[in-house]
């Protein structure tokens, strides 16, 4: 039937399958279903702003890179309770994406001067803006650890960007990823995942300007190194830091989310791993972050 023909059509251009009619049990089927594979579209080019006046509202953003489990959570509290900074939890930013439903619109938006990062570019800095003004505050901090794997296009969306690089004890990000989510990953999984963002973390800090930070330093001497980080970023230093109170959001999958988090003040970091507690994986880049000699 012709309605027929009309909906297995439309399936198959939308999701790549169609209906077909199959053979009578015990015959061999004429046809069979098939399946198309999907069509990936190149990724559009990123580029800076045209006119970073005009299309950029957020001026110097904070990006706190760093992997998971390193202490960004508590970064971010301490830097939010800074009454010129707001720190939000994890934004996820980067994974907003635009697409053009039709020709037309692609047609319209490149006779603006937009491809699609452009405008997905836009769609980051209006999401960023918003939440900064809604705050009251002067400069935005975002921290999420994925983040790392998209330094080059942060770097290029906004130029006068600003990064603080977090590190940790690779051995305890490890472990600290592993308790996480015990039933989700063994500590060999963890020790190789965590690894992926720390690999990340150091070709940024190989590739950009920017403040190095330790969890180790930072929870020892939260004073000492909250001023550091507030003349880098150059705004006074506030006594707010060592008092954050209990962030607004502590959820899973938005940053961390334990007790110590919860307690609303700095708290001393676990013990260093010894060297023979270190897995075989992560002993690179304990020298490279000069963990392990």
């Amino acid at each position: 039937m012709k309605w027929q023909r009309t909906i297995n059509g439309a399936l198959a251009r939308y999701t790549g399958f169609q209906f077909n009619r199959v053979g009578k049990a015990g015959q061999a089927a004429t046809t069979t279903a098939t399946e198309k594979a999907p069509v990936k579209r190149p990724e559009s080019p990123f580029r800076p702003p045209a006119d970073p006046k005009t299309d950029r509202l957020v001026q110097a953003p904070v990006f706190i890179i760093s992997p998971v489990r390193s202490g960004s959570t508590l970064l971010r509290a301490m830097l939010n309770a800074h009454p010129d900074l707001h720190a939000p939890h994890e934004l996820h930013v980067r994974r907003l994406r635009v697409e053009f439903d039709t020709s037309l619109a692609e047609k319209a938006m490149e006779a603006l001067g937009h491809n699609k990062a452009d405008l997905e570019h836009l769609l980051w800095d209006r999401v960023l803006h918003r939440e900064l003004v809604r705050s009251g505050k002067r400069y935005i901090v975002e921290k999420t650890p994925a983040n790392a794997f998209a330094y080059e296009r942060l770097s290029t969306c906004w130029p006068d960007a600003r990064f603080v690089f977090l590190l940790r004890h690779p051995a305890s990000i490890a472990s600290s990823w592993h308790e996480a989510s015990p039933g989700k990953r063994t500590p060999d999984e963890a020790a190789a995942d965590a690894l992926r963002y720390m690999k990340a973390v150091q070709r940024a800090r190989k590739a950009l300007p920017g403040l190095t930070v330790r969890y180790e330093e930072l929870t020892a001497d939260p004073e000492g190194i909250g001023r550091g980080i507030c003349e880098f970023l150059e705004v006074p230093w506030a006594p707010e830091l060592l008092s954050y109170g209990t962030p607004d959001v502590v959820t899973k999958g938005l940053g961390d989310w334990k007790d110590k988090i919860r307690s609303g003040t700095v708290q001393r970091g676990r013990d260093l791993p010894r060297p023979d507690q270190i897995p075989d994986v992560l002993k690179d880049m304990c020298r490279t972050w000069e963990y392990l000699t």
